[in-house]
C-alpha cells in the first residue's frame, strides 16, 4: 500500500459521510444501559422516516461523561455548532431524536457540550473516542490514522524515532513514569535474534477504566502506536496483554487486527517496506499482579503469572529470554499524534519534567463521572470542583485517591497541587495508570486504607512472605483499629509493618501496598487516634 492509497480511503469515507451524523455510544458502560437497543431503534426509526440519505447512525467509543450515559450525538456536518448531545437515553427516545432530526421540538434531555467538563479536556488519546467507528479501519484513516506508520516506515529510520520520542519527553503512562524514549532506546540497543513488543492492557486498579475505553473506543490508535515502536527496536512480533473482563475491547481488538492484515498495515511486508509486524491477543484470567510486566511475560509465555526478580529487565531479557518492551495502552495511544504532529508540539504540552496530557478516570462522590484528558499541570481543585462539578447535594470532597491500591489519599487542602509525576509523588501518592476516586466528608480513611489492603491481600501471588504474610497482618490490623478495639501499641505495629513490606517484598504489589496507609496516617491520624483506645 501507497500513501496515495491510504489518502484514498481517507476521501471516500469522508464523501460518503451523510450530512447528518448521529453517534451512539457502544463502549461498556453505555452498552450496560442497553445502549445498543438504542443503536438499533435509532437506525430503525431513521429507516421508517425515510432519512437513510441525509442522516448517518453509527456506534462508536466513549463520549466521556460516563455517569449521564447512554449518550447520543447528533451532528449535522454543514453547521458542527448545532451540534446537540442528548444524555440518558432510552430505547424508546430513539424516535424522539429522528423528530428533533427532522425539526420538531421535544422533551429529550439534553446535555451542554461547552460544560466545565468538557470544556477543560485537551484530548490527545482520546482525539478520536466518540468520533470514529471502531470496528471500521476505514473511519479511522478518515481520522490521519496510520499516516503516523507510514511516515515513519518511508521517512525515518529507527533512531530518529527514538529521538522523536525523546525529544517530546513523553513517560509512560502507567505508573512509575519512566520516559519512554529512554526504554525505547535500551530495548533498541540489546542484542538478541527476537525482540518483542508488548502492550500492558491487563488494566485492574479499582475504578479504573481508561484502558479498557481506548481499547473500546479506538483500538487501531494502539496498533500503530505498537507498529512504531517495533519499526524503532527491531521487534515483529507484538502481544497485547488484556483482561477477560473487558470481552467489548477483545472483540474490537481482534476486528482491529483482522482488518489491519488485510489491508496490509499490520503482517508481512508494511505499506512495501522490508518492516513486517504481527500482533496477537493474550488474555488475562484477571490476577491483578499480571500487571507488574514480569509476571505478565510468565503469563504470555504459558506459566503462572507470578513476579521475578529484576534485574535482568525485561529491556535484556524479557518474553521467552529475549529483549522486550512494554508499554501500557494509553502509552502506546500517543505515539501516532507525536509522529503525525512532531515532538515540539507535544513538548509544549503540560510541565517542565511532565508533558503531554493524562487521561484519568474520574469515579466516587462526585457530580460528573467520566473519561477526562487533561494537559500535565491541571490541578487537582480544577479536576474536582470544576470539571467533575463537586460533591452532589452540595457536600465536600474531603479527599481524592488516586494510583489505585498502589498510590495514595490526598486531602481537600492539597487540592491546589498541579496532576505531574513529582507533585503527587511529594504527596505521598502517584500518577499510576489513571484512576481518580473523589471522596466526601462522610468516608471513612481508615476503611479506605482497609479495602485497598483487602484488595491488595487477595490479589497476592504469594510467591514472597512480606507480601503474601504481611497484607493479611495488616488487614487485621486496620479491622481491629476501625472496629475501636485496637490500642496505641496496634497503631505502632501497623506502622512498623508497612515499613517491613515497602521495602522486603519482592514486586510493585507488596511494595506500594502499604501506600494507601501511609498517606492516609499522614493527612487523617486524627481518625485512626479516634478509634484507639
Amino acid at each position: 500500500m501507497e500513501l496515495n492509497e491510504l489518502l484514498e480511503i481517507a476521501k471516500a469515507e469522508h464523501s460518503q459521510a451523510k450530512p447528518i451524523q448521529i453517534r451512539c455510544c457502544t463502549a461498556a458502560g453505555c452498552l450496560s444501559s442497553h445502549s445498543q437497543e438504542v443503536k438499533d431503534n435509532l437506525e430503525a426509526s431513521v429507516k421508517a422516516a425515510g432519512l437513510e440519505g441525509q442522516v448517518q447512525v453509527y456506534g462508536v467509543g466513549c463520549m466521556r461523561l460516563c455517569c449521564q450515559g447512554p449518550l447520543v450525538e447528533v451532528e449535522n456536518l454543514e453547521n458542527p455548532a448545532e451540534t446537540k448531545l442528548y444524555e440518558k437515553v432510552t430505547p424508546q427516545d430513539a424516535v424522539k431524536i429522528v423528530a428533533e432530526v427532522e425539526g420538531e421540538e421535544t422533551d429529550l434531555q439534553k446535555g451542554d457540550l461547552h460544560q466545565p467538563f468538557f470544556a477543560g479536556q485537551l484530548p490527545i488519546v482520546l482525539e478520536n473516542s466518540g468520533k470514529v467507528d471502531p470496528e471500521r479501519i476505514q473511519s479511522y484513516i478518515a481520522a490521519k490514522g496510520y499516516q503516523g506508520l507510514y511516515q515513519v516506515l518511508r521517512e525515518k529510520q529507527p533512531a530518529e524515532v527514538i529521538e522523536t520520542i525523546n525529544k517530546s519527553g513523553l513517560r509512560g503512562r502507567g505508573g512509575a513514569g519512566y520516559p519512554t524514549g529512554l526504554k525505547w532506546s535500551t530495548v533498541a540497543k540489546s542484542k538478541g535474534d527476537k525482540k518483542f513488543v508488548i502492550c500492558n492492557a491487563d488494566e485492574g486498579d479499582p475504578g479504573a477504566f481508561m484502558d479498557r475505553s481506548v481499547l473500546e473506543s479506538d483500538p487501531h490508535r494502539v496498533l500503530e502506536g505498537m507498529a512504531i515502536a517495533a519499526y524503532a527496536i527491531g521487534a515483529s512480533q507484538g502481544y497485547i496483554y488484556v483482561r477477560a473482563e473487558y470481552p467489548t475491547a477483545i472483540k474490537r481488538l481482534e476486528i482491529a487486527i483482522r482488518q489491519a492484515q488485510r489491508l496490509g498495515v499490520l503482517g508481512t511486508k508494511i505499506f512495501d517496506s522490508p518492516f513486517d509486524f504481527k500482533v496477537e491477543i493474550r488474555i488475562g484470567a484477571g490476577a491483578y499482579v499480571c500487571g507488574e510486566e514480569t509476571a505478565l511475560m510468565a503469563s504470555i509465555e504459558g506459566k503462572r503469572g507470578v513476579p521475578h526478580p529484576r534485574p535482568p529487565y525485561p529491556a535484556e531479557s524479557g518474553l521467552w529470554g529475549y529483549p522486550t518492551l512494554i508499554n501500557n495502552v494509553e502509552t502506546f495511544a500517543n505515539i501516532a499524534p507525536i509522529i503525525r504532529k512532531g515532538a515540539d508540539w507535544f513538548a509544549g504540552i503540560g510541565t517542565a519534567k511532565s508533558k503531554g496530557t493524562k487521561v484519568f478516570a474520574l469515579a466516587g462522590n462526585i457530580r460528573n463521572t467520566g473519561l477526562i484528558e487533561v494537559p500535565m499541570g491541571t490541578t487537582l481543585q480544577q479536576i474536582v470542583e470544576e470539571m467533575g462539578g463537586g460533591v452532589p447535594g452540595g457536600g465536600i470532597a474531603k479527599a481524592v485517591q488516586t494510583g489505585g491500591p498502589s498510590g495514595g489519599c490526598i486531602p481537600a487542602s492539597a487540592f491546589s497541587t498541579p496532576v505531574d509525576y513529582e507533585s503527587l509523588s511529594a504527596l505521598g501518592s502517584m500518577m499510576g495508570s489513571g484512576g481518580m476516586i473523589v471522596m466526601d466528608q462522610s468516608t471513612s480513611m481508615v476503611d479506605v486504607a482497609r479495602f485497598f489492603m483487602e484488595f491488595c491481600m487477595d490479589e497476592s501471588c504469594g510467591k514472597c512472605i512480606p507480601c503474601r504474610v504481611g497484607t493479611v497482618q495488616l488487614h487485621d490490623l486496620l479491622t481491629k483499629i476501625s472496629k475501636g478495639e485496637a490500642s496505641q501499641a496496634d497503631l505502632n505495629l501497623l506502622e512498623e509493618l508497612c515499613d517491613v513490606v515497602k521495602f522486603t517484598s519482592l514486586c510493585g504489589l507488596g511494595q506500594s501496598a502499604p501506600n494507601p496507609v501511609f498517606s492516609t496516617l499522614r493527612y487523617f491520624r486524627e481518625e485512626y487516634l479516634a478509634l484507639v483506645k
